[in-house]
This record gives C-alpha cells, structure tokens and sequence, in this order.
C-alpha cells in the first residue's frame, strides 16, 4: 500500500490505531489494551505515545537505565527495609537517656520513612508528568541524600530524626522510586516482564547484603558516620537521573472548553484524569489497597511469633528466607509474565491467593521445618506480586499514563500497609495469641483478588466509543505505522499518518463529518 493511500471502506476511533492485517494475531492476546471491534483490533489510545514510538526492547541505553533503576530501586528499598539496624542501636541510645518509651519511639522514624515513600507516591507521578523522569528522579535523589546526610547531624535529638530521616529521605525516595518503575515502560515492551523482575530484585538484593555492611559500619565508624556513609550511597540516584532518558513525550495538556473553571484546568494539567476513567485501573487501584491489609503483617511480626511458637529457633531465618525467595520470584515470575499467552492480571491475583493462605496457615503450624518452608512460599509469590505492579500499570494505562498509574496505586496502599501492623500488634497484646491477627491478615489478600475478577467483566470508554459518532471519521495510513517517527503540525497531517490526538478529536469529528 503506498504511503498515505486512503483505506477505502474502513472506519477508524478517531483516538484508536487500525493493526494491520499482517501484524500476527498474538498480538492482540498479549495485550489487554487490545479490543477486537467489527473484526479489528483496535489498541486503547493512551497505550501508545503521540509518536507511536515502540521501546527499542534492548541496546547499550536501554540496558544502562534498566541497571541505574535496579540500583535505585536497591538503595532505596534496601534502606528501607533493613531499617531494624539503626532500630536497635538508636533505642538503646534512647534508653540510656531513661526514655521509657525508646522502642517505640525509634520504630516511629522508620514507619514514616515507609508511610511517606508511599503516601507521596502520587505527589512523585505528577511531579514526573509535569517536569519529567529525569528531574523528578535527580529531586529525589537529592533529598534522599540531603536527608540521610542531615540525620547524621542530629542522631540525639529523635524529634529531628523524624524529619530528616522519616520525611526527607521518604519524600526522596518516593520521587525517585516512581520513575524507576515508570522509565522501564520507555525502553522495554517484550521484555518488560523480565526487567521489571530484575529490577524490583534489587530491593532483596541490597536487603540481604546491606545488614552485615551497616552493622560493621555502625561498629566500626559510629553511628553519624554510617548515616554519612548511607548518604554517599543515595547520591548515586542523582548519578542514575542522568541516565532516565524518557522516549515518550509529557501527556498533552487539557484542551480548554467553555465553562471549565481555571481550578478546574489546572488540576487537569497536573492529575492525568484519563488514567481514571478506564473503569479497569479503578477496580485495579481499589482492590490491591484492599488485598494489602495485612500484607506486612508477617514481615513484622514473624520474628515475635517465631520466639513464642517455637522457642530456641532462630527467629531470623523465616524472615531471611521470604526476603530471598522475593528476589528469586521476581526473577521468575518476570520471565514467565512475558510468555505468549499469560495474563498478567491472573499471575499477580495467584500471587494473592497464596500469600492470603499461607498467612492464614501460619498459625496453624506446628513444626518450624514447615514454617520456614511457608517463608519460602510467601517470599515466592510477594516477588511474583511486586514485579508485575509496573507491566500491570503499562498494560492498563500505557506510557502516557504509567507514571501516575503506579502513583496513585502506591498512595492508595500506604494506608493499609501502615495501619495493618499496628491493628496486628494491638489484637495480640490483647490475645496473647497471633492466631486472631494473622487470620484477619491473610483475609484481605483473598477478598481482594477476587474483587479483580470484576475487570474481566468491563471495558473502557474508549472501546465503546468505537460505536459512537466519532467511529464515522475516515483513517488515512502509512505503509508502517509502527515507525512513526514525527506528528505533523496540522490537524489533516495527524490523520495523514495515522494517528489522532485526544485533544483534537472533536474538532476533527466536525471538520470530517459530511
């Protein structure tokens, strides 16, 4: 077909892309963006940048920003995560004071550093849409470094450690950790299953090596200069900023219509709302928040239960092997996320069910041998459920709204994720049992992935509006769509090659319709 040849007797969504009828039919079942509308596949609009550029899925660049993500991801989860470290040291530094309150108080800096990484999660997505990944990541890495670096100024005064090192360094690690997730979806589609896995393996690499690093830090050096130390290590963000080199465009700004207020288009220009109307990523965003009730519950309070079900075993080894089996499953369940044929969706609600039954078995366990072997289980399954967090995201809201996708997701979940310890450690001390509080923890998992069975039953506006009106306009093609590599100026040049903008659809109904 010649470049720009009309496709007589063919009617096209105005924001939809007609496939090819050569482009193989495993396309569309790889794909929930696909819709298959009066015999043809129609992709869902923001699952394609305006260029409709494809991520190259390899190269010298690709492979550099794929290691920078799983660096950050490393340092900021690893940070996070082995936080028990600096717990015990800055207790008993509390309590050599005569503070009564010394446990608590020092666990409180580390719970915000996790509530604020994921309440501001979204903050960090409309951060990334409005000044892009590179600056939002290199903002966050600043933070992350000024904060660790400032909290080594002020390791006797608790009250500032609340701020620097739960606040600063969380609100750091929120914008850097969103735009890690986000920049895979530039550079990787194929492969996306199997990068997000290596990447989010980074968290359980560095959780496992970085304890015995801090604890010789800590006793070598003190600790001020380990918190310096850390510091030195979170400014490699900064360095991995530089890396993030998006290849899809910033969404296009709100088109303005008579009657909107300017609140109104401001926060259109700053929240991505087309991500909430695809009712798929509203059942998405609603029911992991739900599924994660009791999702750290095991985490914190596996080594309590260890010391009291099975006295003179070792309390360490349970949660070592969950953090192990995490990395491994990321690794695992990335590659096979990426087969021919696998439903994303499906693998991360299996991921659920597991983690909910072998929680709710916990306290049924009568031997640690069995114990240790349901550790590896649930470590299995959590990395399967975390790699697939930013593929899921992309496949729902494509590149154009990923970002914020992922954002919001993050922010909705901090609230169960926070609370669900807590309300676990106030059952048990009323109890004196962990039976109550694990069976009301693995309850949510299972309530809400069967919640996500709903998105099988929905479709998006935009596949609706393919019988609408706008169905009528008429679609001029290339020879190849795929290669893209420029949206002409006008309007009829948009058309021209193949592609209409959101903003434009109504004005281009009414110029093309007769």
């Amino acid at each position: 077909m010649a470049e720009n040849e009309l496709l007589s007797n063919q009617q096209s969504h105005a924001n939809a892309r007609i496939l090819r009828s050569e482009e193989p039919a495993a396309n569309g079942a790889k794909s929930n963006s696909l819709e298959l509308v009066n015999g043809r596949h129609f992709e869902a609009p923001c699952c394609r940048d305006i260029h409709d550029k494809e991520p190259p899925d390899g190269g010298a660049r690709a492979w550099l920003v794929m290691l920078s993500a799983f660096l950050c991801n490393g340092v900021i989860f690893g940070f996070i995560n082995t936080y028990g470290v600096l717990h015990s040291l800055l207790t008993d530094r509390l309590t050599e004071k005569g503070d009564t309150d010394a446990s608590s108080k020092a666990a409180l800096v580390g719970s915000l550093t996790i509530g604020t990484t994921f309440l501001l999660s979204p903050v960090a997505g409309c951060l990334t849409d409005k000044i892009g990944l590179r600056l939002t990541t290199f903002a966050g890495g600043v933070l992350s470094a000024g904060g660790l670096l400032l909290s080594s100024f002020c390791t006797e005064n608790i009250s500032a450690l609340y701020f620097t090192y739960g606040i600063m360094f969380g609100f750091g690690a929120a914008l850097a950790y969103t735009p890690t997730l986000a920049i895979l979806g530039h550079y990787f589609k194929r492969y996306l299953g199997k990068v997000s896995g290596f990447v989010t393996a980074g968290s359980s690499v560095f959780t496992v090596v970085l304890p015995p690093c801090l604890d010789s830090m800590l006793r070598v050096y003190g600790f001020e200069a380990a918190l310096q130390i850390m510091s030195l290590i979170a400014a490699f963000i900064i360095i991995c900023s530089f890396v993030y080199k998006p290849l899809h465009p910033p969404p296009m700004p709100p088109k303005k219509k008579p009657g909107r207020s300017r609140v109104n288009l401001l926060l259109r220009s700053i929240v991505n709302v087309e991500i909430w109307k695809r009712k798929r990523y509203v059942i998405w965003a609603f029911c992991v928040p739900l599924a994660l009730f009791g999702y750290f519950v095991p985490y914190v309070h596996m080594m309590k239960f260890v010391e009291k079900a099975f006295p003179g075993k070792d309390v360490n080894l349970p949660v070592m092997c969950i953090g192990i089996t995490s990395g491994v499953g990321r690794l695992i369940f990335g590659v096979i996320a990426d087969l021919p044929g696998i439903n994303r969706m499906y693998l991360q609600q299996l991921s659920l069910v597991c983690i909910g039954l072998v929680t709710l078995l916990l306290p049924l366990t009568s031997s640690y041998v069995v114990l240790v072997c349901f550790a590896l289980i649930m470590g299995l399954f959590d990395g399967c459920f975390i790699s697939l967090l930013g593929p899921i995201a992309y496949e729902i809201c494509g590149p154009s709204g990923a970002t914020q996708a992922i954002g919001f997701l993050l922010g909705l979940s901090s609230l169960p994720l926070t609370i669900g310890p807590p309300i676990a450690g106030k059952i048990f001390d009323s109890t004196g049992s962990y039976t109550v509080p694990f069976i009301l923890a693995g309850l949510p998992p299972l309530v809400g992935s069967s919640l996500l069975c709903l998105i099988r039953y929905v479709k998006d506006d935009e596949n609706k509006a393919v019988a609408g009106p706008v169905a009528h306009v008429p679609v001029v093609a290339s020879t190849d769509i795929e290669n893209i590599a420029h949206t002409q100026n006008s309007k009829s040049d948009s058309l021209l090659n193949g592609h209409v903008r959101l903003a434009d659809t109504e004005s281009l109904t009414d110029e093309l319709r007769p």
